[in-house]
């Protein structure tokens, strides 16, 4: 059964099917695509598929093109019927693995893919799960399961791990140029994982086990936690000094060595560096290590919103006004700039937090139209359109996210207060504010 599904793949005639048709999925069924490769893809949710299948794509970045040229030519499925799990040869899972109110691993995600998964495999088939998860996931949860099924991994069916690296809209990097770590259950799954991504990755990274490859994952992010965590802190013993940390950072920048450059924010986003760490710090407990370095990072980068609202308040009191009742707008929706992302973005906690203080709050984004359903929050707002006499009938403007497409000499202009957390403006205005 391996020699054939070797066959398959490396001769690009294996069907791959892919498990959540999101930021990460997405890329990786084009990336396939682009190889000759017929792509099925799977998700729970109705609405994406129905957008495939019309020809949107969804995501800002991603090009729907290829994916109408597919579809009309039968290379791409997009369905929420699992039964065509038996149709594929290669299962590749890019499903959520949030934290719980807890902020404790929430598996179900992946569990409830694998419960889909296993009663439509048959043999000869491989599975990897790139969702980010902590050191352990794919031998104590996934292996379990497909075992109970009555497969045996490495000679049946065939277990790997490969954690997604996508940077959405990053100009340098592609699915195709970032190195792709993999590692195998056995060593059988390790061969057969190389030749599944060796077609469609410059560069696939070995590592020993599906452990170390879940490892991978956890320290990249832990390690831009930590060292945004780290900027954040000093953001704030800056300003108590009087000092404008963003001049601060850009003159260190200038050593050639032994530093690298991270920039303070009101608070992280995105799927992974608010979450990662916090997979290891559940999963260290077991093994009775307290990680107070990585669980410290989380909660300085978790206080930067409410840095940021006190900054906010100090800006209006300085003109006599209250939060409450005050017009508040903030610019961006998306957790970085250029992209339509919004998963765990601090803006959300921000216009809450405004709301719940009694302020009248909007917000513009030209990425984000209108606000996405979200699990963890409940703000139903449409993007305003900017204009000097719209920006100038708001108290306050809040720089949540320095998208590029926006006009920011219009806004220095017409703004009665910026309060500026991304270094988007010099400090050198007393409507201004560093936050």
């Amino acid at each position: 059964m391996k020699d054939n599904l070797l066959v398959k793949l490396q001769q690009n005639k294996a069907v791959i099917g892919i498990i959540g048709l999101g930021y990460v999925g997405l890329p990786l069924a084009l990336r396939y695509l682009e190889e000759g490769f017929v792509v099925v893809g799977f998700d729970i949710d109705p609405k994406k598929i129905t957008k495939l299948a019309s020809g949107d794509a969804y995501i800002e970045h991603i090009d729907p093109e290829p994916f109408s040229t597919a579809i009309k030519n039968n290379t791409f499925i997009a369905t929420t019927d699992f039964t065509k799990i038996k149709t594929v040869d290669a299962i590749i899972l890019c499903v959520p693995t949030p934290l719980n109110k807890n902020r404790e691993p929430d598996l179900s995600f992946v569990t409830g893919s694998l419960n889909n998964i296993t009663p439509n495999m048959r043999p000869g088939q491989v599975i990897s799960l790139e969702s980010t998860t902590y050191p352990g996931t794919t031998k104590e949860v996934m292996l379990p399961l497909i075992e109970a099924s009555g497969y045996t991994v490495g000679i049946d069916t065939f277990v790997i791990y490969s954690p997604e690296r996508e940077d959405p809209a990053n100009p340098d990097f592609t699915t195709k140029t970032i190195p792709k770590v993999v590692g195998g259950t056995t060593p059988n799954c390790m061969e057969i994982g190389q030749a599944l991504y060796e077609k469609i990755i410059d560069v696939v990274v070995p590592v020993s086990s599906t452990g170390a490859a879940e490892m991978v994952k956890i320290l990249e992010n832990t390690f831009r936690s930590v060292n945004i965590a780290l900027v954040n802190e000093l953001k704030i013993v800056a300003d108590r000094m009087g000092l404008d940390i963003f001049e601060v950072i850009r003159a260190a920048s200038t050593k050639p060595f032994g530093y690298t450059p991270f920039y303070p924010g009101p608070g992280l986003g995105g799927h992974c560096i608010p979450i990662d760490p916090f997979y290891l710090t559940w999963k260290a407990r077991e093994y009775g290590i307290n990680t107070r370095f990585i669980e410290l990072a989380g909660e300085v980068n978790t206080a930067m919103p409410d840095f940021v609202l006190g900054k906010i308040v100090t800006a209006l009191n300085n003109i006599s006004r209250s939060v409450r009742g005050s017009r508040i707008l903030v610019l961006g929706l998306a957790y970085k700039k250029n992209v339509d992302d919004v998963r765990e973005s601090p803006s959300f906690v921000l216009l809450e937090r405004l709301q719940e203080l009694g302020a009248q709050v909007d917000y513009s984004d030209p990425h984000v139209p209108v606000t996405p359903v979200m699990r963890a929050h409940s703000i139903t707002l449409k993007s305003v359109e900017l204009t000097p006499q719209v920006i100038n009938s708001y108290d306050c403007i809040l720089v949540a996210t320095d998208h590029d497409r926006f006009d920011w000499d219009m806004i220095k202009q017409n703004a009665k207060l910026l309060i500026d957390p991304r270094g988007v403006f010099q400090a050198d205005d007393t409507k201004i504010y560093r936050a």
